[in-house]
């Protein structure tokens, strides 16, 4: 009987890939292996791991995207069939701070892990993350952003997503691995990190909402327009790309359909909020030094090619979100404000 198909998944702790896993475990008969560091925090995959100790269809392979021999040692162990490269520095306003460990991770340690893969002498999908960042900051004339967009990246890590994208591409054309790149545009809900803006509202708003801090919401550039997508649709978006008629280098958009500041995004969770007493006011600290301030994609190329479309509303989104802050703080944990 022949074995069930193997995916490995790098950053598979973080958000998007613990939701990923849900959706594979939930929709195929895959048999699923994280990447994560020694020191992982796992709390997004805390209700995964009784699946780990039982074995059934999940396990952990460690390696970091610093270190190119424990990736090759992954890849032996794994022997996957699907590869979901996930994992990179993803914060850009920390690129600013640590531009150097940014560029290493998110470039060389995508060249690692495929090299280590075309050594392998295996062969299978590779869906590798990229991101809308590469195309940084777009004039009003040139959206909706399409695949052909030139590239303007505004951040040490859009550069890293950049290196990311082409050294993709490269690996498909000079070697004949099968890497599709994405470029996903905004996207959020649960398990979302503090330090990205939306979150780190919600999070704020149930902090106030427990009387852990007081009624005062700091924020960055509230001006940025955004396409929100929720996180469960770009994972379901994944799961397509690499499972319909993969193309070897294909670069593909991935978005929402829903489009507003990011001042209107924080009206909307604050009109759910228990408290109406919120003040709002500016950190300098979260104000980026330049900003990709239009950011809406055009997805017609990917959804050409897999028939997919956003279902979860924005509304379902931000709630969702909240309601996922809502339960961290009332467990009782200590928060740093972010």
């Amino acid at each position: 009987m022949p074995r069930a198909p193997r995916a490995l998944i790098t950053g598979f702790t973080g958000m998007v890939g613990s939701h990923l896993a849900d959706h594979l475990l939930a929709h195929t008969d895959w048999e699923l292996h994280g990447l994560l560091r020694w020191n992982e925090d796992l709390g997004n995959v805390e209700h995964l791991l009784e699946r780990v100790d039982r074995h059934d269809r999940l396990g952990l392979v460690y390696g970091d995207l610093n270190d190119h021999p424990s990736l090759a040692r992954a890849v032996e162990q794994v022997q996957p069939d699907y590869v979901f490269h996930l994992a990179a520095q993803s914060y850009p306003q920390q690129s600013f701070v640590a531009p150097i460990e940014t560029l290493q991770t998110n470039i060389l340690g995508t060249a690692g892990l495929l090299d280590a893969i075309h050594r392998s002498g295996r062969r299978p999908v590779i869906h590798v993350c990229a991101s809308s960042e590469v195309f940084g900051r777009v004039g009003k004339e040139h959206l909706p952003i399409d695949e052909e967009t030139q590239f303007h990246p505004a951040s040490p890590y859009a550069i890293s997503k950049v290196g990311t994208d082409l050294v993709g591409r490269f690996y498909a054309e000079a070697y004949g691995l099968c890497v599709m790149t994405t470029r996903m545009f905004t996207h959020t809900g649960p398990r979302r990190g503090d330090v990205f803006a939306e979150s780190s509202f919600a999070k704020q708003i149930a902090l106030i909402e427990e009387g852990r801090i007081e009624p005062v919401l700091k924020v960055g550039n509230l001006d940025s327009m955004r396409t929100w997508a929720d996180v469960r649709d770009a994972v379901r978006a994944y799961h397509l790309l690499v499972t319909v008629n993969p193309v070897p280098g294909a670069y593909y958009n991935i978005g929402g359909a829903f489009s507003c500041t990011v001042g209107d995004m924080l009206r909307h969770l604050l009109s759910l909020s228990l408290r109406d007493d919120i003040e709002v006011v500016t950190d300098p600290q979260r104000l980026r030094p330049i900003d990709a301030d239009l950011q809406v994609p055009d997805t017609r190329k990917f959804a050409a090619h897999t028939g997919w479309a956003p279902q979860i509303p924005f509304e379902e989104t931000m709630h969702d979100l909240l309601e996922h802050w809502r339960e961290r703080v009332r467990s009782g944990r200590r928060f740093l404000v972010r």
